[in-house]
């Protein structure tokens, strides 16, 4: 028994149903892509090996223009270091944790272009200024004294990270 035309304008109605709801779902899915590319490219990137201890090594070769943000646990206490290439092309490296709203829980920073935001109290804070300037609201630098730079890594030795415990006593990133 064949179909009746009706039947047959039902099912052809049916398909580009089918391929709106595809091509609507596949649109989605791309403005998905795309945001998230953004919002890495605006956030900086996070590393996924969290050091316990010991020294942490820094890949001078994945460091960029774009904040690098390194986890670092010392027991339970979670730290966090940033490390960011400055114009002229060194490499900065800073807790990230503002020195003035460190107890708050909420004094990180978030990279917004070349700016760092301190996610507290909104100040803005040029990247190229990280490890630089010290005091006020901005990331607490790591100092030369405090790591090693072999030509490929920059080592950021474990006492600092014990000195530092403090200030990510009530992080919450």
């Amino acid at each position: 028994m064949g179909k009746s035309s009706q039947q047959i304008k039902k099912a052809q109605a049916a398909q580009k149903s089918k391929r709106r709801i595809f091509t609507a779902s596949g649109v989605a899915a791309i403005l998905l892509i795309i945001a998230i590319i953004a919002i890495k490219a605006n956030t900086g990137s996070k590393s996924n090996a969290v050091n316990s201890g010991g020294d942490l090594t820094i890949l001078k070769s994945e460091v960029t223009e774009v904040a690098k943000f390194y986890p670092y646990k010392l027991g339970k206490t979670k730290m966090e270091v940033l490390a960011i290439k400055a114009d002229d092309g060194t490499i900065r490296t800073a807790f990230n944790t503002c020195q003035v709203c460190y107890s708050s829980g909420r004094g990180y920073y978030k990279q917004e272009g070349k700016v760092l935001v301190c996610q507290n109290c909104g100040n803005r804070f040029q990247a190229d200024q990280v490890e630089i300037i010290a005091g006020g609201c901005n990331p607490v630098p790591i100092t030369e004294e405090y790591k090693t730079d072999d030509g490929t890594n920059i080592v950021i030795q474990a006492e600092i990270f014990e000195a530092a415990k403090d200030l990510f006593a009530n992080w919450k990133r």
